[in-house]
């Protein structure tokens, strides 16, 4: 996409500025800046997010700041005194004012485009983008990322003092998504450009060049609200995932923050689903690296060793197909861990150091990915450091406020760690989150084993089969279940799950267990070590 200003052109594709055709020396850095402002030029951009999104939330000075503000203006003919096009907003942030054009990368999209949209019956936008332009910023190394364009939402009713949701929430998303490092997002500045119409959801896609579109509708009854989202698919039109939220109006600004958190963990779950239906579709020598590490991702889950070492192979195309793929990194790091976790390989030791060393290559090629901060994270349960894995869980969850499985990870540690209260809140988070997450089962034993910390032995057992009897739960949490039933009192139940446990896996034991759950409290693991016992492991 190119933004024209004044004798100024701003080159996204190239990065490059221009001006009257010819090229200004301007650092990479600055261009970042100048890029940001535009992008966000109908609102202030905080302080705060010009370094969450120039300098990757790194720790800067004022002054660093200001030197790259000073720089932008310099390149574009602009002062501290004048703000002509720069403004500064003391002590909050800063402000792209000067009026804009879009205009595509390649002309030929333009003539392309328009004949679709009238075509297809609806009005278009005075601006045409260009689809290949959109493409290549959401690469990572050669692989093509995901996309989105979140439209603004239609309002239904009358009531003037709360039609800004209708804007409010579509841009609280925009900025939610664009903290997932593997979603490419279109920014409100070109989303927004089709405010009042109704397009065809497969030309829009054509239109700005995404793979997804996220639409919405805000309605207003008496004194209630109620908001509709549609995640569609532009290849072919079809819708792949609704909700409805509903509120008071008065409660509407106080719930915003939790429906975003919502519909966010939604698409985390729903667009990695269709990515890997797609690419099953595909032929294996077709497949490309993200196919390929979407399609590990749900052998992944399945959590069984065949699975698994299915898994592995499949990351380990997608990072020959693209070295710089740093989620299929992540992907192989978790790999390694359940060979170790679930003890699937007779070098447990060895599988430990290959999920070490491939979650932090991960981290060095995308640093503030949640992903592979994640997979740092669980490395460490695999020795027993739950301190050093709250650091990098924390990390997770930093950069990315709704990530679900991270704040589970959480849970989990704070709860092996004798935090029972904390583990139960931060599991009930994760769950509320993502009701139909692939780690259900393992929210579902966190409660469980929270509660067993703090002495409640029948709400363990309820968590406990639930846990168990939830879609992929592994042999260590049907361990869970017989536990909890045992020191419940419920010997039946008890020997039930350990029958069960047995049945998959005839040579585990309370050392798997342990090792697994590497427990602080003394008293606990004396309680779980006597119950395990009475079964026979």
């Amino acid at each position: 996409m190119i933004y024209r200003f004044e004798q100024f052109a701003l080159d996204a594709g190239k990065v490059e500025l221009r001006k009257d055709g010819e090229a200004v020396a301007i650092e990479p850095q600055v261009f970042a800046l100048l890029l940001l402002l535009i992008e966000n030029r109908e609102r202030m951009v905080s302080k705060d997010e010009v370094i969450e999104k120039v300098w990757d939330g790194r720790i800067v000075s004022d002054s660093a700041i200001a030197s790259r503000i000073k720089s932008a203006r310099r390149a574009l003919d602009d002062s501290g005194a004048g703000q002509r096009l720069i403004r500064t907003v003391h002590g909050q942030g800063f402000r792209f004012v000067g009026e804009v054009r879009l205009e595509p990368v390649q002309p030929a999209a333009r003539a392309a485009a328009t004949p679709m949209a009238a075509e297809a019956g609806h009005a278009t936008p005075d601006v045409q983008l260009s689809g290949e332009a959109n493409a290549d910023l959401g690469r990572q190394g050669t692989t093509v990322k995901p996309s989105i364009a979140v439209l603004p939402f239609r309002w239904l009713g009358d009531a003037d003092g709360y039609a800004g949701i209708a804007d409010a929430l579509p841009h609280d998303l925009i900025s939610a998504l664009a903290r997932l490092r593997w979603l490419f997002v279109i920014a409100r500045g070109s989303s927004f450009r089709f405010r009042g119409v109704d397009p065809d959801i497969a030309g829009l896609g054509r239109l700005l060049g995404v793979r997804y579109g996220l639409t919405g509708m805000v309605e207003m009854f008496g004194t209630r609200i109620t908001i509709g989202v549609e995640l569609a698919d532009t290849r072919d039109g079809g819708v792949l995932w609704g909700d409805r939220f509903t509120a008071s109006l008065d409660d509407i600004h106080e719930i915003r923050s939790r429906i975003v958190a919502s519909i966010v963990a939604a698409l985390e779950l729903q667009i990695p689903l269709n990515e890997a239906r797609l690419a099953r579709l595909a032929t294996p020598d077709s497949l490309d690296a993200w196919s390929s590490y979407h399609l590990g991702l749900q052998h992944l889950l399945r959590f069984a060793r065949d699975d698994n070492a299915a898994a592995a192979r499949l990351f380990e195309r997608a990072i020959r197909q693209d070295p710089g793929f740093s989620r299929a990194y992540a992907g192989l790091s978790s790999a390694h861990f359940q060979n170790a976790f679930l003890k699937y390989t007779g070098d447990t030791a060895a599988e430990i150091l290959k999920a070490k060393d491939t979650a932090a290559q991960a981290i060095q090629l995308d640093p503030m990915d949640p992903f592979s901060n994640f997979a740092m994270g669980r490395t460490f349960w695999l020795e027993g450091d739950l301190d050093a894995s709250r650091g990098w869980l924390d990390r997770a969850t930093s950069i990315s406020p709704n990530y679900a499985q991270g704040i589970y990870a959480r849970a989990w540690t704070d709860t092996l760690s004798g935090h029972g209260h904390e583990g139960s809140a931060n599991a009930e988070v994760a769950m509320s989150l993502s009701p139909l997450d692939p780690f259900l089962y393992a929210m579902l034993g966190t409660r469980a084993l929270a509660c067993m910390i703090e002495g409640d032995e029948a709400k363990a057992a309820e968590w406990a089969e639930k846990a168990a009897r939830s879609p992929g739960a592994h042999v260590l949490i049907a361990m869970i279940a017989v536990v909890a039933h045992s020191l419940n009192g419920d010997t039946a139940a008890a020997a039930s799950w350990a029958e069960n446990a047995r049945s998959r896996r005839t040579d585990v034991t309370s050392d798997h267990f342990f090792q697994a759950f590497p427990f602080r409290d003394e008293t606990i693991r004396q309680r779980i070590a006597e119950a395990l016992r009475m079964h026979d492991f």
